[in-house]
């Protein structure tokens, strides 16, 4: 049923642009720490190539992602078909995030449609691409982007997104490092 690939190929990539919704899970050395799997959508996800893929990280109440990308680099992506054949797509990698204090800012997020509160940009090599069958997977319809986030960052203005980001992105749940303060940045 399931099925490993050297990358992401045409196909793969074809169908990744057509999912609305992705998960990202991450998780810290320590064998105590909180495992995090967050749930992304909008217009956010981008193949780089047939062995790197991007996200646009957004502002949020926490920044587990970053810590543990800080710490350890390990990430799982995982797309689930929930329109048409069943399918579920893990995407395994090694990750990193630039932020737009980072050098290489502009090259990366000229990839990705503008978003108010992006927080970083978060970049995989990927280590393994494998699918499996999805036949538990439900079907779902899909009706329309929620429009909170935007509403919440514009009203926020940039000063105030990089005043929430400086008192709640600056260490994970579990005291890791995350942003820098000078990275916090709406």
């Amino acid at each position: 049923m399931g099925k490993l690939y050297d990358e992401v190929t045409p196909e793969l990539c074809e169908w990744i642009a057509k999912q609305r919704l992705f998960f990202v899970a991450t998780a810290p050395l320590a064998a105590d720490g909180h495992i995090n799997c967050s749930p992304k959508g909008i217009d956010s996800f981008r193949v780089i190539n047939s062995r790197s893929v991007g996200f646009l990280d957004l502002t949020g109440s926490g920044a587990e992602t970053i810590a543990h990308l800080r710490e350890n680099g390990r990430i799982t992506i995982m797309f689930c078909a929930f329109e048409g054949p069943p399918l579920i797509l893990r995407l395994y990698g090694t990750g990193r995030f630039v932020t737009p204090s980072s050098p290489d800012w502009e090259a990366h997020q000229a990839l990705f449609p503008h978003h108010e509160g992006v927080r970083s940009i978060v970049l995989v090599d990927l280590t393994r691409i494998g699918d499996s069958c999805g036949f538990g997977v439900p079907k779902y319809e899909y009706q329309e982007e929620r429009t909170v986030f935007e509403s919440w960052a514009r009203k926020k203005g940039q000063a105030g997104v990089q005043a929430y980001q400086q008192q709640k992105n600056l260490r994970s749940i579990d005291g890791l490092p995350a942003l820098d303060p000078s990275d916090a940045n709406g």
